[in-house]
């Protein structure tokens, strides 16, 4: 799996361009200048700093980290989603930060192979952290050649969230386990004016969703072919599709779902204008009280022949991790001090209780004030598990399976389209 930039082109010495491009790509959050040169400022490329999950309790711990060692200077750069583009752009100019915090997917999965940031298998254990990590998060940080990416941080349960107060106004009796079930469900639903599966068919929301209904018929080998190849052609994936299909010109999935985003499924699952919704954990942090108060987590439904025994959910350990930049190698000592406090059973735990995050770190904390968290975070032998298939699409087929899914996700295209439309990403990204 390769990424998009040549070995060359990324880490050769940043051009005049490049050098030009770094700052204004920083620009409304911070930028880099002579003093982060400095062993005592330690600078952070990070997505917790403005309205995403646990960015409050990020800065109160950058607060108390500087308490704690008043030499030391954490000086943070905020990105959003282009987090990833602008952290490529410093690297060209040798301006990169020392630390990112950013998770696994797309891009990121080469940065490593590529030397833009280190392999810290050797510092997760020479810093005595390792017993610190769930198995599961080192496996998926860990890339093909043994290689360390970064050190695991945030972790994210992915069930599906049934509202039964709704459920029950339209006369469903229980959560549905099955696809017939599922349809029968979304009728009456709409015969009461609610919406059934709310879904961002325009975005990562509705590709991961889309992939997860596709894996009911593979086993997680077959899946991580088909996502690694494009090859939706085998009779598992087909499978997959044409049940997809079916459930979509069902009605199961909200009205114009193509052009929904990730915002307008919570809004319509947190305002009950929708009955469900497959949210990922830090989405369901955000579901108010009221709407959490008559909710279960569970999973989705499957249907007769399915390749597992109960109704599944996605989990992953890739959501943020620490990343270490060649420059953060020049300031080692610091980084060590800062990733010691960031894994303090203490730090962990704030993130649970006070922003609702998953862990990919031992801990025996329990989201209280998210219900809906900790509700899947005790899913057990009742649901089975579908692989998130970030690690292994390419990062050029990344965005162009999006384009694919919108295409999914409009009624009455044929399964051959929505199938010729997935294999289209591989080819054309």
């Amino acid at each position: 799996m390769r990424s998009p930039l040549s070995r060359r082109g990324f880490l050769a010495a940043g051009s005049g361009l490049a050098a030009a491009t770094a700052f204004p790509a920083l620009s409304g959050c911070a930028s880099l200048d002579s003093s982060d040169a400095d062993p005592g400022t330690l600078v952070v490329h990070t997505q917790l700093g403005t309205t995403a999950p646990g960015s409050p309790t990020y800065r109160a711990l950058v607060k108390e980290f500087h308490a704690e060692h008043p030499g030391l200077r954490i000086r943070n750069l905020v990105n959003g989603d282009d987090l990833p583009q602008v952290y490529e752009t410093s690297r060209l100019a040798r301006k990169e930060p020392d630390v990112v915090m950013v998770n696994l997917y797309d891009k990121t999965l080469a940065w490593t192979e590529l030397g833009a940031t280190l392999d810290v298998k050797g510092y997760l254990d020479d810093w005595g952290l390792r017993e610190r990590v769930l198995p599961a998060a080192l496996e998926e940080w860990t890339d093909e050649e043994g290689r360390l990416r970064a050190f695991p941080y945030f972790a994210a349960n992915w069930p599906v969230a049934f509202n039964t107060t709704l459920l029950e106004r339209a006369g469903v009796g229980s959560v549905p386990t099955t696809g017939d079930q599922l349809i029968g469900a979304a009728r009456r639903l709409r015969a009461k004016g609610i919406a059934p599966v709310t879904v961002g068919g325009n975005d990562w929301t509705g590709q991961k969703l889309l992939a997860q209904i596709i894996q009911t018929f593979l086993t997680p080998e077959e899946a991580r072919k088909v996502y690694a190849t494009g090859d939706f052609g085998g009779r598992g994936a087909r499978e997959g599709i044409d049940y997809f299909v079916q459930l979509r010109d069902a009605g199961v999935f909200a009205d114009k779902a193509q052009g929904l985003t990730s915002d307008t499924m919570t809004t319509q699952y947190n305002t009950e204008a929708a009955a469900i919704q497959s949210a990922m954990s830090s989405a369901l942090a955000k579901v108010p009280e009221r709407t959490a108060a008559h909710s279960e987590v569970g999973g989705w439904p499957l249907a007769p022949g399915a390749a597992h025994a109960r109704p599944t959910i996605m989990r992953s350990y890739t959501l943020i991790g620490f990343w270490i930049s060649p420059n953060g190698a020049k300031k080692i000592s610091a980084v060590e001090k800062f990733l010691r406090f960031m894994y303090r059973p203490e730090s962990v735990s704030r993130f649970i209780t006070e922003s609702g995050r998953d862990m990919a770190l031992e801990t025996d904390t329990v989201s209280k004030d998210f219900p809906l968290v900790a509700a899947a975070q005790r899913l057990g032998d009742e649901v089975g598990q579908v692989l998130l298939p970030d690690l292994y699409v390419p990062p050029t087929a990344t965005q162009p399976l999006i384009t694919a899914t919108s295409t999914a996700f409009t009624r009455g295209t044929s399964a051959a389209t929505v199938r010729s439309a997935l294999e289209s990403a591989y080819r054309t990204g």
